[in-house]
This record gives structure tokens, C-alpha cells and sequence, in this order.
């Protein structure tokens, strides 16, 4: 049976998103799915063949945010649930990180995130009923050399989360965060085998994630059953952060 309701998830090229795409594709949403990718984008649209609008966007332009905007269809009135997956890094120690590669990220993981905001919020405030779900993740608790510009925006969309959460509750809307430790996805595939290895000795689990792991708690975060949920990061990552202070 077919789901009123439509779900944006950016970054759904990627191993997450597409884990994502396709538990909510599964519950019969609406779905539009974005990435920049295009032969990704081919396979999105032949695997999502039905109530599926595929548009390719660079989050990192505001203008094009609002021209995706204008392509979603009509008859989708409007988005009920948006994941904010999308993120990039551009890795280095903070001596040699150029001014560039901080704007970048941040540009990507922390103001596309308040732009597609407030692009959905008033139509969510207008239902009463909204649910937006942002991805951050384990490094934004534990911090990771090399990463300081993609800790500082995963720390940043926390507190953006707890905000905007406190803002919008008494609409029917809530605001929540996941973040993940090390998933399997093709980022952890390119981790020498040892190095991989030695990372798992500190996840009190013993091993890595599924995509599975982190899509199951997304869907239960866009549910109705999660109306008593927001303003909360939910850590995914075996016990990892367990050891951060």
C-alpha cells in the first residue's frame, strides 16, 4: 500500500544512503534521493522505480538546493521527513589543511544541513508533523587527528540538532541525530586490513557496522512511534565513544 508521506535523503549514492533509500523504498514513501554522482544516480533510478524523483545536486551551492526544489513533484506534497546523510571529508593535520578544504566540508555537512532546513520546515510546521534526521558522527565525541574541519562540522550539526529540536517540538516536529562509528562502506574497504584490524580491538562489540545498523534506527526516528524522541544524538557504533571522556 502506498505511504502518504515523502522522505528526502541526500547522500543516497553512497553505501549508507543507499541503505537508507531502500528501507524507506520497502514502507511504500515517496522518495527523493540525491547525490552527485551520475552513473550512481543511473543505478538509483533503475534500482527505485516507483513514486522516486532522482536529482542531482551539489549541496555545497545554495542555489542549487532551491532549483532541486523545484523539481520535486507536485503531487509529493511536500517533504514530511529529511535525512541529511550527504558529507564529505578532505582529511589533514590542521599544519598543512588549506582554507579551502575547511570551507568545503563545512559548506557540505553544516550549512547545506540549514539550508534543506529551511527549505522543509514551514511545510512541516503547516502539517504539524515533521521529522528531520540529521547524520553525524563518532568523531564528533572523540575528535580524530587529521579531521579537525569534519569534527568541528559533525560537532556543530549536534548542536544545531538540539536547537533547532527545542524550536520546533511544539509542532509535531522533532529533531535528532544519528552518529555512526566505523560502518561498512566503501570508505572503510580502501583501510589497509591490519590498520582495520587494530580499530576493531577498540570497539567493545568487536566488529564493524552494517549500513543495516544505522538505517533501522533512521526509520524508527522518521516513525510515528519516535513522537516522544528529539533533541538527542543516538551514538551507533558497537561501545566505540564508550572510551571518549
Amino acid at each position: 500500500m502506498k505511504n502518504n508521506k515523502t522522505v528526502l535523503i541526500t547522500g543516497a549514492t553512497g553505501g549508507l544512503g543507499l541503505s537508507i533509500a531502500e528501507i524507506f523504498y520497502k514502507k511504500n514513501f515517496n522518495m527523493i534521493l540525491t547525490g552527485t554522482n551520475e552513473s550512481k544516480l543511473e543505478l538509483l533510478d533503475s534500482k527505485f522505480t516507483i513514486n522516486t524523483k532522482i536529482i542531482k545536486c551539489n549541496l555545497a551551492k545554495s542555489e542549487e538546493i532551491i532549483k532541486m526544489f523545484d523539481l520535486i513533484p507536485d503531487e509529493f506534497e511536500g517533504i514530511d521527513v529529511l535525512i541529511n546523510n550527504a558529507g564529505i571529508t578532505k582529511d589533514n593535520l590542521f599544519l598543512r589543511m588549506k582554507e579551502d578544504d575547511w570551507d568545503d566540508v563545512l559548506n557540505v555537512n553544516l550549512k547545506a544541513n540549514f539550508s534543506l532546513c529551511k527549505m522543509v520546515i514551514k511545510n512541516m510546521v503547516k502539517k504539524r508533523w515533521g521529522r528531520i534526521i540529521n547524520i553525524s558522527s563518532a568523531v564528533a565525541k572523540m575528535g580524530n587527528a587529521g579531521q579537525t574541519n569534519y569534527a568541528a562540522s559533525k560537532a556543530a550539526i549536534e548542536g544545531f540538532t538540539r536547537s533547532l529540536a527545542l524550536e520546533v517540538a511544539s509542532r509535531g516536529i522533532t529533531v535528532n541525530a544519528v552518529a555512526p562509528g566505523f560502518i561498512k562502506t566503501e570508505i572503510l574497504e580502501t583501510i589497509d586490513p591490519e590498520k582495520l584490524q587494530a580499530m576493531v580491538k577498540n570497539i567493545p562489540v568487536g566488529r564493524v557496522g552494517d549500513a543495516e545498523d544505522i538505517a533501522s534506527i533512521v526509520s524508527f526516528l522518521a516513525s510515528d512511534e519516535s513522537s516522544y524522541i528529539t533533541g538527542q544524538v543516538l551514538h551507533v557504533n558497537g561501545g566505540l565513544t564508550l572510551w571518549a571522556i
